[in-house]
């Protein structure tokens, strides 16, 4: 993300591709029994979740907490670690990395649990990652995108910050680079406007993506940036209307994305928005409103209502009865909580507690391969996927629309 349609999520995944939700209230933490096998003679191993649960990005970290809780579900219904039970422990990081390194504090102190999903958030996870290796706890984001936190900030000599952290999305590296090639391949558009709101998942993606855009031949008529907690935006649009770009690339995530778009072609700014994965939502289109029309997002993965794997998620999440879509990370989030669960059925099987099975499932987790929904799990030697599809939404008839899905190389 940070990063992530729900009106698609539901319709293409819920037209995303689904990631982040949760079952439960949408404020504070919360911890939640997983149902099914087990019996009360079975030993409790847990799986956090760190994500925004209330506030603007609300809607995706319920879809995450949701497809955490359904794949533990399945898990202990299916006894997948025989003589343990899995239970959820969800915390609200409210998408601010001091509450989320609170709230690893606290699943860290638990001495049940084995494993985290989360953060929605790259610059939350800068505060989770060292708090959860202290006590090696593994954690698998399906949302993160920042390049750094797999491989440190000397790009020249990547180097792995933390043996624990791991991710089923794709980075900024790819996300940048892969708009950049639509624009200007396929859609024929050379001159482009950035803006991005200078937190670590909006910069790094512009970066990445300006740095491609150039590379091809591009041209950055005009380069902004705004603060997040701003709502009004014209003297950014003011500066780069005279510049005449014929697209604007934003960097950051809906609940400011949508009012940019929304107020730059009220004043005349008519050309397409285009954002990553952090846009990709129906809360985007409704602060959007109608000259949403021709906006375009990337995001991480097929459509998860074009495979048969994610067609068969989005049945089970709809028949578990979850009262919020999985949106743009539930199918990521699915699958970060079932790379946790394959580790498990190594490391925990022989182990008398969770704290003896903690560092095994480290080692474990980065063997696991196996067919997920939103495509292969697997990982390198940094923790991140070895998938690298991606697709074009667009917004039409008020929805996003698949536009192009390929592997980036």
């Amino acid at each position: 993300m940070s990063k992530r349609s729900v009106a698609s999520v539901g319709a293409t995944v819920l037209a995303a591709s689904l990631m982040l939700s949760a079952c439960g209230s949408r404020g504070g933490s919360d911890t939640t029994s997983g149902s099914g096998g087990g019996n009360s003679s079975s030993k409790v191993a847990k799986i956090g979740v760190i994500a925004p649960l209330s506030g603007d990005l609300a809607a995706l970290g319920l879809g995450i907490k949701n497809s955490v809780d359904l794949a533990i579900k399945q898990a202990n219904d299916a006894n997948a670690i025989p003589g343990w039970k899995l239970e959820l422990a969800a915390e609200d990081d409210q998408a601010t990395a001091d509450v989320g390194k609170n709230a690893a504090t606290k699943l860290a102190g638990d001495k049940d649990v084995i494993g985290v999903v989360g953060t929605l958030n790259s610059s939350v996870a800068l505060q989770v990652q060292p708090v959860l290796a202290s006590a090696n706890i593994v954690q698998v984001s399906p949302a993160n995108t920042g390049v750094s936190l797999t491989k440190g900030d000397d790009a020249a000599n990547p180097k792995r910050p933390f043996p624990t952290y791991f991710r089923t999305c794709t980075t900024d590296a790819v996300q940048g680079p892969f708009a950049a090639r639509y624009l200007f391949e396929k859609a024929g558009i050379k001159e482009v406007a950035t803006v991005h709101d200078k937190k670590a998942y909006g910069q790094g993606l512009v970066a990445a993506f300006t740095e491609e855009f150039k590379k091809l031949g591009g041209t950055i008529a005009a380069a902004e940036t705004i603060n997040p907690d701003e709502d009004k935006y014209d003297a950014v649009v003011s500066a780069i209307k005279p510049k005449g770009p014929k697209a604007l690339y934003y960097g950051g995530e809906y609940p400011n994305a949508g009012p940019l778009s929304q107020q730059m072609k009220a004043q005349g700014l008519s050309i397409p928005l285009m954002g990553g994965d952090g846009i990709f939502d129906g809360k985007y289109i409704e602060l959007a409103g109608k000259t949403s029309e021709g906006d375009l997002a990337t995001s991480v993965g097929a459509p998860t209502d074009s495979t048969e794997s994610g067609k068969k998620f989005l049945e089970q999440y709809k028949s578990a009865g979850y009262s919020d879509p999985s949106a743009a990370y539930g199918g990521y989030a699915y699958d970060a909580a079932n790379a946790i669960i394959n580790a498990l059925k190594v490391s925990l099987k022989d182990a008398g507690s969770v704290a003896d099975a903690r560092a095994n499932t480290v080692t474990d987790l980065g063997k696991v391969s196996f067919d997920g929904v939103t495509g292969k799990v697997a990982f390198d030697e940094y923790g991140d996927t070895t998938t690298k599809v991606l697709t074009v939404y667009k917004v039409s008839g008020g929805a996003w629309v698949a536009e192009d899905t390929s592997e980036f190389k």
